[in-house]
């Protein structure tokens, strides 16, 4: 019989194969296990991160929904709100976790961050510190990481 968490995890499959959010996907790492998920994010048109697509990797826990998973990128990232391992700093997946949030709006929200960090609460310091004093050169690093996803793929 199915836990709550993977009921759920089952309906956040659905939700995001019938209606995938857009520039995002996501799905189980296999078939017999709901609580770890592979992602992708492309990056959003017309910013530094055009062309990329980035992989995640989400870790669901027994209590999910109520709390939230782990989300990594696995993907080399720079970003004010990316620690070097990948761990993102984002209030929907810890502080302001909610259980109304799914993969979906999860994946929606990071790929937002991506064009509109938040430089006051930095979990990569040099990132937070170029991308408010010298915008042309985290472009130029953004840029770098965005052609770098693709050749890793």
């Amino acid at each position: 019989m199915a836990t709550s968490s993977q009921l759920r995890l089952m309906s956040d499959l659905r939700t995001i194969t019938s209606e995938p959010p857009e520039g995002c996907s996501a799905s189980p790492l296999s078939d017999d296990n709901l609580m770890v998920w592979s992602a992708t994010i492309f990056g959003p048109e017309e910013s530094p991160w055009e062309g990329g697509a980035f992989s995640l990797r989400l870790t669901f826990g027994e209590r999910y929904p109520e709390k939230p998973p782990r989300v990594r990128f696995t993907s080399e990232m720079f970003h004010p709100n990316v620690y070097h391992d990948g761990t993102l700093c984002m209030d929907i997946i810890q502080d302001a976790w909610s259980p109304c949030h799914n993969v979906s709006t999860i994946l929606t929200s990071i790929q937002s961050l991506l064009t509109d960090p938040n430089p006051a609460s930095p979990a990569n310091i040099e990132a937070a510190h170029m991308y408010q004093h010298d915008i042309q050169a985290y472009n130029k690093r953004v840029r770098r990481c965005a052609r770098h996803s693709i050749d890793s793929l």
